[in-house]
């Protein structure tokens, strides 16, 4: 009896730990504890729940993994109804809604004040919490009785299967949208495309249709997100809070995401400015969709007295809409571009329309397979999007709009740039341009090679790029390292100065390593990391231009589609009159940390886990890279050996059940001769 005891405490303890960290993690974006420690506390539960079932309590965090699919959804009976909004789309309907509301309640409405909140486009969703454990969690349906999702929505990690603090009602349901943000929606579109799956036409639709999949592992895989909003209880009960600011301040501390930009004002007028600001300043830099703000009489009593309409709308709320970020026009042509490293991507030029405030006529295709995919046809009518940051993208056609005059379109088979034939690698999504000279390739190639991933000049922007090429004084990369003082001074907005500070930068840049230099020439599948370990493998310029496909692709982390690459560019005539230039200006064409002749760890993949005694993470990454070795973060079959160090995690456990090799430090110096 005294084991369970023992062992109660101890799952109980590991839960508030592991909930602390995924609240500090998830909510705070400010981790306290290294990931090997929180993967110790993890697995320590799940050993804990394996050996004594009986301790696994509804809010452990074992239990946002692992759940069967279900067969089925079942339907929830929402304590309190899930209410719809009514709409104002300007300021004088707004205006209207508050003078309903002196008419029922006199000028006493003016006095409370209101709260805003952004109005965020995802899925509503309830969570029922007793006494302060997550019990349950449904979808909006129709207000009354929604599906019940609970195991899907466990998958999100920011909703807390416990809520911190204290003052939890004894039930009660806290009510938020589940959104999906820009950037896990357009990377995981982009998987779906390389995969040959059908994309999703928003993140709305994308978080809504994650909440009802029948098997949570599939939701799991989703990057969903959640703000609450709301407290409900059970009718009769007595509420936590008395205004509406509190319940957003009261969820915040019980470890509930709120939604960023609320506040709180006297006058109806604030809440005007608070809106057009919103709409036209703050929107654009949200990674997540808004298609309004909510404006709430604050006072929750005063909220009971105005009451409903029909019993399925407040009197005492209202959606101030904004443009929408969605709109139809006409696809008047799809055209070719030429990016810096000579792909061929298809863009719509579109019938001019306004999409959140701003006026769209160009928006991306992704690729071909993308247009096919889709069945776009010039001429047909569009959905196009446009939200944030994001650049407008087509989202599908409209079949039923269809006339009979829309045409089908095919990638062309010459450049549009050069007219050189285009070629398309095997089994490769995109074509491209061969030619390393193609002006298509031009601009944006200069913009990346002075862009603080490569070459890192200060202040060649894009639009100072555009100049020189206008001007005639830059034609490719290695132009750049021959302007001077006198060139610059006869263009518009260079003074000597700012003339003088370039000429500087420029010449500053020609001692970049030649990591920087291979990741800026635009070689086609060469980024960062596979020019780095080119460089370090080869050492110099000269070596790698004179190697053979099979000499590349020997470098562990280098396949063939790279290795391919790479000698291809080389072998290219007007690639060598580049070379040729830029050793003329002086360029620097060596690594400085180049792998010796015959490296002691060519081609091993190497796994560091735990503290070593004499070596940082970053000294012993360098170490071994210098010595031809790849550090990887995970472990798997293909790890050749792993360095493990004091308080080694679960990748030392990995390690030994795959059969792989496990060194210490002492040994890693001896294999590389310190």
């Amino acid at each position: 009896m005294a084991d369970i005891h023992s062992a109660a405490a101890r799952a109980a303890t590991l839960r508030e730990q592991i909930e602390r960290a995924n609240y500090e993690y998830h909510v705070l974006d400010s981790p306290t504890i290294p990931d090997r420690e929180y993967d110790r506390l993890f697995r320590e539960l799940q050993e804990l729940e394996r050996e004594h079932p009986e301790l696994r309590t509804p809010d452990s965090p074992t239990r946002r993994i692992g759940a069967p699919p279900q067969s089925q959804l079942t339907k929830h009976q929402h304590l309190m109804p899930m209410l719809s909004l009514g709409n104002a789309f300007d300021d004088d309907e707004l205006q209207a809604w508050e003078e309903r509301l002196v008419r029922q309640m006199d000028e006493g409405i003016r006095t409370s004040g209101y709260t805003v909140e952004l109005k965020i486009d995802g899925a509503a969703v309830s969570l029922t919490y007793e006494d302060g454990v997550l019990v349950r969690g449904a979808t909006r349906g129709n207000g009354q009785i929604g599906e019940e999702v609970t195991v899907n929505l466990r998958t999100i990690h920011e909703i807390p299967l416990r809520l911190r603090g204290r003052g939890h009602p004894a039930l009660m349901e806290i009510r938020g949208e589940v959104y999906m943000p820009f950037d896990g929606f357009e990377r995981m579109n982009e998987e779906r495309v390389q995969a040959e799956q059908p994309v999703f036409a928003n993140p709305r639709n994308a978080a809504a249709g994650a909440l009802r999949q029948l098997d949570p592992s599939i939701t799991a895989q989703r990057p969903l997100r959640f703000f609450g909003y709301s407290i409900a209880v059970p009718p009769g009960a007595e509420h936590p809070v008395r205004t509406q600011w509190d319940v957003l301040e009261r969820l915040a501390a019980w470890g509930v995401p709120i939604a960023p930009n609320r506040e709180r004002y006297h006058a109806l007028e604030d809440v005007k400015r608070w809106a057009h600001e919103i709409e036209h300043t703050v929107r654009a830099s949200l990674n997540f969709a808004i298609d309004g703000g909510v404006v709430k009489v604050d006072d929750l009593r005063l909220q009971d007295e105005i009451g409903l309409i029909g019993g399925r709308e407040p009197k005492w709320a209202i959606a101030r809409k904004f443009a929408p970020d969605i709109a139809t026009t006409r696809l008047l042509a799809i055209e070719v571009n030429v990016g810096r490293t000579g792909a061929i991507n298809p863009y719509a030029r579109l019938e001019p329309v306004e999409i959140g405030g701003a006026i769209v006529k160009l928006a991306t295709l992704h690729n071909e397979a993308y247009v096919q995919k889709k069945d776009l046809r010039v001429g047909d009518w569009v959905q196009v999007k446009r939200a944030g940051e994001v650049i407008p993208q087509v989202i599908g056609p409209l079949p039923e709009k269809r006339e009979g005059s829309e045409r089908a379109w095919r990638m062309p088979k010459r450049c549009p740039a050069c007219d050189t034939t285009l070629e398309r690698e095997e089994d490769a999504a995109a074509i491209y341009c061969p030619n390393v000279a193609c002006p298509g390739r031009r601009l944006e190639g200069l913009v990346h090679f002075a862009s603080r991933g490569a070459m890192d000049i200060r202040g060649l922007s894009y639009a100072r790029i555009q100049q020189l090429i206008e001007a005639g004084l830059v034609e490719d990369v290695a132009d750049i390292f021959a302007l001077r003082v006198e060139d610059l001074l006869g263009l518009e907005r260079f003074a000597m100065k700012s003339a003088e500070n370039l000429v500087a930068a420029i010449a500053e840049s020609k001692t970049r390593p030649l990591a920087r230099l291979l990741n800026g020439l635009g070689i086609r599948h060469v980024g960062d990391a596979s020019a780095q370990l080119l460089a370090r493998h080869f050492g110099t310029l000269d070596r790698l231009a004179s190697a053979s496909a099979e000499q590349v692709l020997a470098i562990r982390g280098i396949g063939e589609e790279i290795a391919s690459a790479v000698t291809s560019y080389f072998s290219d005539a007007s690639a060598k009159r580049l070379l040729d230039k830029l050793r003329a200006h002086g360029v620097n064409f060596a690594e400085p940390e180049a792998v010796a002749e015959g490296g002691a760890l060519l081609g091993k993949t190497v796994v560091i886990t735990g503290t070593l005694p004499g070596l940082s993470r970053a000294q012993a990454t360098k170490l071994i890279e210098a010595h031809g070795g790849r550090v990887t973060g995970s472990v798997s079959r293909a790890t050749s050996f792993i360095v493990a160090g004091e308080e080694a995690g679960s990748k030392l456990d990995k390690a030994k059940e795959l059969g792989i090799e496990v060194i210490e430090e002492a040994e890693l110096l001896r294999r590389v001769g310190q």
